[in-house]
């Protein structure tokens, strides 16, 4: 029997800003994180995110490369971003040109359980628990369903 390669997780070459709590254990590497920023535990972060202040990532998110997070938004428990649309009919397999990127504005609340995928979404938007976001949100509003649609303003 072979033994298995263990490879290490962590904080690895991540630029914080001022009065970031990071709760542990967590994975974040080669991204930014603003100033007043909570990130919980089991939370992953991947290189080149930007995460901008006063921000709050809750418990077992997901945030891939690609993704840029305005100020003052909340990430619920267990989000989930997606930069690989599979456009190919499968994984991209390391052809990251094939990844495409998200943008969050400022104030943005996403329940949990939603999945975000390569999107544009303005300020002020509420996304409801368990939502898939597709489309781009250019009004600002609240946001529910599979696909996500706007449910109020």
């Amino acid at each position: 029997m072979n033994a298995p390669v263990l490879l290490e997780s962590g904080i690895v070459d991540v630029k914080f800003g001022t009065e970031v709590k990071v709760v542990q254990p967590v994975n974040l590497y080669g991204c930014q994180i603003g100033d007043g920023t909570f990130i919980g535990p089991f939370v992953e972060i991947q290189r080149d995110v930007v995460i901008g202040r006063r921000t709050k990532v809750q418990s077992h998110a997901f945030i891939c490369e690609l993704v840029t997070i305005g100020d003052d938004c909340f990430i619920g428990h267990g989000v989930v971003f997606i930069n690989d649309t599979f456009a190919n009919g499968g994984p991209a397999r390391g052809d990251k040109s094939l990844w495409r990127s998200t943008r969050l504005g400022n104030n943005v609340s996403i329940g949990s359980n939603a999945t975000i995928m390569p999107v544009d979404i303005c300020d002020g938007v509420v996304i409801g628990a368990g939502a898939v976001v597709v489309h781009d949100i250019t009004e600002p509003g609240r946001y529910a369903g599979n696909p996500a649609r706007l449910i109020g303003k």
